[in-house]
């Protein structure tokens, strides 16, 4: 009675998280997608406790095991909730790539409690063994490296070894051989190999890969620890594991495709990394900037009919999202039509500047996907280019730019081009910027929040 009430839990846990990912895929149905995310995973935990704790041979209730779980339940709670209330918008992903070297690294530690249990002597279970912990040591090593990478401990500039693509290869072959050592004898010697071998392989696959191409990685790493999950679940005999793993690994796969779609980028050339690493132009080559006051920007603003605002991730570090959404208010109060234009890797975390705009209350019907808007730049007035710097570059039309073919914000068919920026640097893909040089494009440099709020401060001056 007891185990099949453990199992349909589990089949309930199952649909809500199917539900969370229907509701996350609208800004409308957001909340309820999270609501359900929540209600699974306390249905999940509640099934397990009963599922490990439940009478054994007659035996009674295992507090024991009960408590171990609720115990470490209750440490991971309080940790969580102790680093959401501290973590920014602006190091959201710094901190999910963090969680997910620890789904890596629970994975890993699981492979080897089951090894060290003995509880498989069958070729499929020690095939779970090897794969959950490659998968998982893969996971734990590439996450902290693009969490270096994101927060600037580590260099975005990628790691090109000379023949990395071949160190990769090998690497794949000796998990590969040690694997099969490992089906065939149950040691733990090819087991300890190949953990090596795949933390090794998994840092050296992030740090090939160029800053341009973290939201990618991101997504990527998510989808891998989807599948660390799931294949912990077999070892465990999880079945809401299977399911919640399975679910996000295709999730984070397709998300991954979308992302490298959206980038003119395949999924392989990510993995093999190298991108961003061609030298950067001399800015001194493409002629004379122009920079414009605040006040200057201000008049531009009152005297148009239609505005864009295209934000990036400078954006989010300045946190100038409070004050664009104040200055969209009084514009569109003006009978000015303001819209947001997001490129799909707009910041370094698929969603992103959606979830801060959202946070700061602009409505979601004027914040447009790239696809929506990108041919109604010729008919606008006004883009406000604010921290955005790779996806509005017009150098991914060029040939021979090392973003080349990639699709962007184009900004500069608009009559007037207005740049947020502190200084003239190029992105983080490493990549000048000609835009800045345009005839049609103004500098606007200084901290995004003052800047708009200071244009906010002159609009009221001109309307009294």
């Amino acid at each position: 009675m007891l185990t099949n009430l453990v199992n349909a839990t589990y089949i309930a846990a199952g649909l809500m998280f199917i539900l969370a990912l229907a509701g996350l895929s609208k800004h409308e149905t957001a909340k309820k997608g999270n609501a359900f995310g929540i209600l699974g995973m306390v249905l999940a935990l509640v099934a397990t406790n009963y599922a490990i704790a439940q009478p054994v041979d007659g035996r009674g209730f295992d507090w024991t095991s009960a408590a171990l779980l609720y115990g470490a339940i209750a440490i991971g709670a309080v940790i969580g909730a102790w680093k959401a209330r501290r973590v920014e918008m602006t190091g959201m992903p710094e901190l999910i790539a963090l969680l997910h070297s620890f789904v890596g690294a629970a994975a890993v530690l699981v492979g080897f409690n089951v090894h060290l249990s003995a509880t498989h002597t069958d070729v499929l279970h020690a095939v779970e063994v090897v794969l959950g912990i490659f998968i998982g040591a893969v996971t734990l090593t590439g996450s902290l490296v693009a969490w270096g990478k994101l927060n600037g401990r580590i260099a975005s500039k990628p790691l090109t070894l000379p023949g990395r693509n071949w160190l990769n290869l090998a690497a794949l072959v000796a998990v590969a051989g040690f694997g099969c050592w490992y089906v065939a004898t149950l040691s733990l010697i090819p087991l300890l190999l190949v953990t090596l071998i795949s933390l090794a392989l998994g840092c050296h696959l992030v740090a090939a890969i160029g800053g341009a191409d973290m939201p990618v990685v991101i997504s990527m790493l998510n989808s891998y620890s989807g599948w660390a999950a799931a294949f912990s679940g077999f070892m465990l005999d999880q079945t809401i594991l299977i399911i919640t793993g399975a679910l996000v690994g295709a999730s984070g796969a397709i998300l991954s495709y979308i992302m490298c779609r959206a980038m003119n980028r395949s999924f392989v050339s990510v993995i093999l990394g190298g991108f961003g690493d061609a030298p950067v132009a001399d800015s001194g080559e493409m002629g004379e900037h122009r920079e414009v006051t605040t006040s200057d920007v201000a008049k531009m603003l009152t005297g148009a009919r239609s505005v864009v605002v295209a934000p990036g991730y400078g954006m989010a570090v300045a946190q100038a999202q409070y004050p664009v959404a104040e200055l969209t208010a009084r514009l569109r109060e003006r009978g000015i039509n303001v819209r947001f234009a997001i490129h799909p890797v707009a910041g370094r975390l698929p969603g992103h500047m959606n979830v801060l705009l959202a946070e700061a209350k602009v409505p979601y019907d004027i914040v447009l996907e790239m696809d929506e808007i990108n041919d109604d730049f010729t008919d606008t007035d006004v883009v406000l280019v604010i921290g955005a710097n790779d996806t509005v570059n017009p150098a991914a039309n060029e040939p021979g730019s090392p973003i080349s073919g990639m699709p962007v914000l184009k900004v500069w068919e608009a009559a007037q081009v207005v740049i947020f920026k502190r200084s003239m640097s190029a992105g983080y893909a490493g990549v000048q910027n000609p835009l800045f040089f345009n005839e049609n494009s103004v500098m606007c440099f200084g901290d995004a929040k003052a800047t708009v709020q200071s244009i906010l401060d002159d609009l009221r001056s001109a309307t009294g």
